[in-house]
């Protein structure tokens, strides 16, 4: 009895499995010549540049990663030397697949705060309580006497993927040993502090200020600012005085006697080193020189 209800259920139910596993069959046909049909080629080169990078996906390049600047320089092959992480090994990297040669881009960039006045250094009005972001506090007015100095609150530290920034005694310091020269800090500081600059030598020199305000009024509000005293521009070309802030001309920089004696002379000891091997700024002179009204 039960061999015969096994046998019947058979008879019933195998014409409607062997249609199913025809359907099944003619679908995955279908879907495999559809996928071979509509299959996207992709460039090999693309996978090979993406190798290549260091896929740490900073979008320094201006692109959204590594994937989209692989596939963006592999069209566009003017591209190369956008991976600042990946410096010219890497881009020597891209031009050998792409079987182009490139010419030397220059010095690497790396980032320069202007400003190096830490907490004992500024002037403030209050205490500041609101969110403690450099966008929110730049914001509102007078958070701090100087309203061109940094303000602490870490927007370029949380912004930098390598740890290459922190925040020390009120003021954001650059670890060059660890820097890439992606520029994220730059782009996240919102008073324009962190200048991308072309490093042609180990430790570069610069005016760690970007106050404009007369010598008088800078004195008032930090310690280590900017008067525009013209003493360094006195001293060497390479220095000029715009808008009462002295000025370096990056592409004309030499580390000759006459930039140490420009160094030697600043009375708030503005003009600074910076760089992987870079001594600490000097401290400044007790009786600063006269400052342009």
């Amino acid at each position: 009895m039960i061999l015969a209800d096994i046998f019947q259920l058979w008879n019933s139910s195998w014409p409607a499995g062997m249609t199913m596993l025809a359907l099944g069959t003619g679908f995955a046909i279908v879907l495999l010549i559809a996928s071979e049909k509509l299959k996207v080629k992709i460039d090999p080169k693309i996978e090979q540049i993406h190798q290549a990078l260091p896929k740490v996906d900073c979008g320094a390049c201006g692109f959204a990663g590594c994937g989209s600047y692989a596939k963006a320089v592999a069209e566009k092959p003017a591209l190369i030397g956008k991976c600042a992480p990946g410096g010219p090994e890497t881009a020597g990297k891209i031009a050998e697949i792409l079987s182009l040669h490139i010419s030397d881009s220059g010095p690497a960039r790396k980032p320069m705060v202007h400003c190096r006045a830490q907490t004992d250094d500024k002037t403030y009005f209050a205490t500041y309580q609101g969110i403690r972001t450099c966008i929110a506090a730049n914001a509102l007015a007078n958070v701090q006497a100087c309203k061109f100095g940094c303000l602490g609150f870490s927007d370029c530290v949380s912004a930098c993927k390598f740890n290459a920034l922190h925040v020390i005694d009120g003021l954001a310091v650059v670890d060059y040993e660890k820097c890439t020269g992606c520029g994220a800090c730059s782009k996240a500081c919102p008073r324009n502090l962190i200048e991308m600059v072309p490093f042609s030598q180990e430790n570069m020199m610069t005016v760690a200020c970007r106050s404009y305000e007369n010598g008088k009024t800078t004195r008032s509000m930090c310690k280590v600012g900017c008067i525009g005293c013209g003493l360094c521009a006195k001293q060497t070309e390479i220095f000029a005085v715009e808008d009462n802030l002295a000025r370096l001309d990056y592409d004309k920089y030499q580390l000759t006697g006459q930039t140490k004696t420009a160094f030697d002379k600043c009375p708030t000891g503005v003009i600074v080193l910076c760089g992987p091997t870079a001594p600490a700024p000097r401290q400044p002179s007790r009786k600063p020189a006269s400052a342009t009204a």
